[in-house]
C-alpha cells in the first residue's frame, strides 16, 4: 500500500508541473514512531477545530523546505475557515496561513535557504517564473494552484495558499510544529537577527491602501477595525490621508481610539445606527455628514462578505442563494463621493445579490478588487521598514498563546472575547518573547 501511495504522489508531481501537492499526499508517506509526529490545528467541520498529533511533513520535491515553526498567527481571515465560509474545506486540513520559523530540512535544489536560519513564509505559494511571478504579482501565480473549480468560478485562478482550503490548492498550513514550504527558494524571506518573530510584514493592509490609491488629503472610511483595517489606517495616514473613519463596533472601536491621533480620527458604531432604506440615521448618512456632505474620498473594505446585517441576506446565505452579502460593498459605494474609490480586501468567495450597480455606474465610482496581496511585491520593503523601526506591527498584536491551546483560542476569538485582535501563536520551538510581546495567555 505504501508503494502505491508513493507512486500516486510521483504521478502528481510529474503530471502537473509544479501543481499543488496536498497535505493528504504528504501525510500518506509511512511514519514510524512518536518522533515522526507533530502537533497541529486541523479543521474538523463547520465551527469545529482540534489540536491533533499528525505525521510531520517530508520533502516531496527538490525545491521544498521543511520549516520548524517558531511562530504563527490567528486573525479574522482564519474565522472564515472556522465558519466553513470558504468552500472545499476537508476534515483534517491543517490551518494557518501566516507563519515563520527555522529551516529544518532543505531540498537539494534550494540554494538560498540555510538550515538553522529564520525565515518568514509568504502566505501565498508562488513558482517564481510564470508571467505573474516575473512581475512580482505572486498572488496570481499561474502554476501552483491546480483547483479547477476556482478557475471555472472566477474565469482565472489565484496562487495556492497555505492552510486555506483545497479551493486554493490544499496545502497544509503553519499552525503546526512543522510545515512544508514548496518552492522554498521563492517563498521564504530571511528574518534579520534583531527582528523578533512577533513582527509581521503586513502586505495585505499595505496593498489595500496602495492598490486603491489613497492620496494626500484624502478622507478614508475603513469598514472593519480588526488587524487588517487597523494597519490600513496606519498606512493611509502615511500616504497623507487627512481623516480616517473606522466603521465597526465595540470593543474594537475603543482599541482604535487608543492608538490613533484624535485630530485625524472619527468612529462610527454601526450597531447604533439603522439599516433601513428610509432611515436618515444610517452608516451612509453618517459618513456623508463627517465628510462635508459629499462623503469620503476612499472606502476600504477590511471585514469580509460573510457577515449579513439584514434578515434577507442572512436568509439567502443560509439557504445557499448567495455566498457573500453585498451590504458592506453597497454602503461603501453609496457613501463615497462621486468619482470616489472603493477597495475590497476583505475575503469574498463567490456570488452576491442586490448589488447596487446603478450607483456604481451613475456616480462614477471606482470599485477595486484588491485581491490577495502580492506579498513578493512588498515584503522586502516592509521588512526593511520594520528593521529600521519606522513600522511597528506589534501595535495590532493583542495576545500571545500556545499552539496546544489553539482550538480554544479560535472559539474565544470568534466570540470577540477579551478584545482579541491579532494573536501570536508560540510553539515549543519559539524564542523567548520580545519585550513588546503581550504576556502569554493560557486557555
Amino acid at each position: 500500500m505504501a508503494l502505491a501511495q508513493a507512486a500516486n504522489v510521483v504521478e502528481k508531481i510529474v503530471g502537473h508541473d509544479n501543481s499543488a501537492i496536498t497535505q493528504q499526499d504528504v501525510s500518506s508517506f509511512p511514519s514510524g514512531g512518536e518522533d515522526d509526529t507533530m502537533k497541529a490545528l486541523v479543521w474538523m467541520g463547520k465551527n469545529q477545530v482540534k489540536i491533533v498529533d499528525t505525521p510531520k511533513p517530508k520533502l516531496v520535491e527538490d525545491r521544498d523546505v521543511i520549516l520548524k515553526v517558531t511562530g504563527s498567527t490567528v486573525c479574522g481571515s482564519d474565522l472564515h475557515l472556522l465558519h466553513g465560509a470558504i468552500i472545499e474545506m476537508q476534515k483534517g486540513d491543517i490551518l494557518g496561513h501566516e507563519f515563520c520559523g527555522e529551516a529544518a530540512v532543505v531540498g537539494r535544489a534550494v540554494h538560498n535557504v540555510q538550515v538553522g536560519k529564520r525565515y518568514v513564509a509568504s502566505f501565498q505559494i508562488a513558482c517564481g517564473d510564470c508571467w505573474y511571478c516575473e512581475r512580482k504579482l505572486s498572488s496570481q501565480c499561474a502554476k501552483t494552484n491546480a483547483n479547477t473549480l476556482e478557475k471555472t468560478m472566477y474565469g482565472g485562478q489565484t496562487a495556492a495558499m497555505f492552510g486555506y482550503a483545497h479551493f486554493t490548492g490544499g496545502f497544509a498550513g503553519g499552525q503546526a510544529e512543522y510545515v512544508r514550504v514548496p518552492m522554498g527558494d521563492v517563498n521564504l524571506l530571511e528574518i534579520p537577527e534583531h527582528v523578533p518573530d512577533e513582527k509581521d510584514v503586513l502586505a495585505t493592509s499595505y496593498h489595500c491602501v496602495v492598490d486603491t490609491g489613497v492620496e494626500k488629503d484624502d478622507s478614508v472610511a475603513i469598514f472593519g477595525a480588526g488587524p487588517i483595517g487597523q494597519m490600513a489606517g496606519v498606512f493611509a495616514l502615511e500616504q497623507g490621508a487627512k481623516k480616517i473613519i473606522f466603521v465597526d463596533t465595540e470593543p474594537r472601536l475603543s482599541i482604535i481610539k487608543s492608538r490613533f491621533p484624535t485630530d485625524k480620527l472619527e468612529l462610527v458604531d454601526y450597531k447604533k445606527l439603522s439599516n433601513g432604506l428610509t432611515s436618515k440615521n444610517t452608516v451612509v448618512t453618517r459618513l456623508k455628514e463627517l465628510c462635508d456632505g459629499r462623503g469620503p474620498d476612499v472606502a476600504l473594505e477590511c471585514a469580509a462578505g460573510e457577515y449579513a446585517k439584514s434578515w434577507l441576506h442572512w436568509l439567502e446565505m443560509t439557504t445557499g442563494l448567495e455566498t457573500d452579502t453585498s451590504e458592506l460593498i453597497n454602503e461603501m459605494i453609496e457613501s463615497v463621493r462621486s468619482f470616489g474609490r472603493c477597495g475590497v480586501t476583505g475575503i469574498y468567495t463567490g456570488f452576491t445579490n442586490h448589488f447596487n450597480i446603478g450607483s456604481l455606474m451613475q456616480r462614477g465610482i471606482r470599485l477595486i478588487g484588491n485581491g490577495q496581496a502580492p506579498v513578493h511585491l512588498y515584503w522586502k520593503d516592509l521588512l526593511q521598514a520594520i528593521e529600521k523601526g519606522t513600522l511597528d506591527p506589534m501595535q495590532m498584536v493583542s495576545h500571545r498563546v500556545r499552539l496546544e491551546d489553539l482550538d480554544k483560542v479560535y472559539y474565544a476569538f470568534d466570540k470577540k472575547q477579551d478584545g482579541m485582535q491579532k494573536v501570536f501563536v508560540e510553539t515549543k520551538f519559539s524564542y523567548p518573547a520580545s519585550k513588546d510581546s503581550p504576556a502569554l495567555t493560557r486557555f
